[in-house]
C-alpha cells in the first residue's frame, strides 16, 4: 500500500491520476452537489471541469474547478504550498457562487486584473459590490460553505500527517472569520488589535468612517463586513497585509493509510 505524502512537493511527484484523485479530495462534496457535478469532475460530454498546475518538482499547486467546461469562473480555486519547514500554506482558496451576479473587482475596465483588488481597484465595481452585500474581493457571492471546505482541507491535512497548517487571509473579514473558527496568529495580532482598538469606542479610526468615500461608511463601526471595507479602504493609512494564521488539525479527524481520501 502506497504511503501518503506528507508535503505537496512530494504529492506533485505522483503520477497525474493520483495527483488528481488527491487534490479533488480538497473539494466539499456539498459543492458537487450543489452544482450536479459527478464525482470524475467531468461534463456529460466529458470534458474536465477540474483544472491543476501542479508540476513535478514544484512545491505548490494551483486548483480549479468548474461547473461547466465554458464557463468563465471557476466555482472553487486554489493555491497551497508548502512552508520551509515542509508544512502546508493555504496561500489561496476560494468558492464562487456563480449563478448569482459578478462584479468586476478582480480586474480594471481595460481587463487588466487587479489581485482581487489588492493591487489595484475598480472603484466602481467595488462600490457595486459593498452595496449588494459582498465583502472586499468577492466577485460573486459565496456558495456558504466555508464549514465543509474547512474540515475537507483538514482531513487532507490529517492525511499528510501534517498535524497543523497556514493560511493567509487577504482582507479583514477573512482573518475574523479565521478567529471563530480557532486559527490563531503566527504574524499579525497586532495589526488585528490594532484595527479593533480603532473601530471600539473612543478609537481613531471612527471620526474618519465619515463618509468622504464609499467604503468608509458610519455603519462600519458595527459591521465587520462594513469595516473591512474601509479597511481595504486603507483607512489605517497601509494595506491589510503581513497577516499569517495557522490552525491545528482536530485529534479526532481521521488520518488515512493510502495515497487516496474517501469522500
Amino acid at each position: 500500500m502506497m504511503s501518503f505524502p506528507s508535503t505537496i512537493a512530494g504529492l506533485n511527484q505522483l503520477s497525474a491520476d493520483q495527483k488528481r484523485e488527491t487534490y479533488a479530495k480538497i473539494i466539499p462534496p456539498q459543492l458537487l452537489s450543489q452544482y450536479q457535478i459527478d464525482h470524475e469532475l467531468r461534463d456529460p460530454q466529458g470534458r474536465d471541469l477540474f483544472i491543476m498546475h501542479c508540476p513535478a518538482g514544484s512545491s505548490s499547486a494551483e486548483l480549479a474547478l468548474y461547473h461547466q467546461a465554458d464557463a468563465a469562473d471557476p466555482i472553487l480555486f486554489g493555491h497551497i504550498t508548502d512552508t520551509i519547514h515542509g508544512q502546508l500554506h493555504i496561500l489561496l482558496y476560494g468558492m464562487n457562487d456563480v449563478l448569482t451576479p459578478r462584479y468586476d473587482v478582480d480586474r480594471l475596465p481595460d481587463g487588466a486584473k487587479t489581485s482581487f483588488g489588492t493591487n489595484h481597484r475598480n472603484l466602481e465595481a467595488e462600490q457595486k459590490a459593498m452595496e449588494a452585500g459582498l465583502a472586499p474581493g468577492q466577485i460573486y457571492r459565496g456558495p456558504h460553505l466555508f464549514k465543509e471546505s474547512l474540515r475537507q482541507f483538514e482531513s487532507f491535512a490529517a492525511c499528510m500527517g501534517q498535524d497543523l497548517f497556514f493560511v493567509e487571509p487577504l482582507f479583514y473579514h477573512v482573518a475574523i472569520i479565521f478567529e471563530k473558527y480557532n486559527f490563531h496568529y503566527q504574524t499579525g495580532k497586532k495589526f488585528m488589535t490594532r484595527i479593533s482598538d480603532g473601530f471600539s469606542e473612543g478609537g481613531d479610526l471612527l471620526p474618519l468612517l465619515n463618509s468622504s468615500t464609499p467604503f468608509r461608511s458610519p455603519k462600519a463601526a458595527k459591521r465587520i463586513h462594513l469595516r473591512s471595507w474601509a479597511v481595504h479602504d486603507e483607512i489605517l493609512g497601509e494595506p491589510f497585509n503581513n497577516v499569517t494564521m495557522y490552525r491545528y488539525v482536530e485529534k479526532e479527524t481521521s488520518p488515512c493509510h493510502d495515497h487516496t481520501l474517501d469522500w
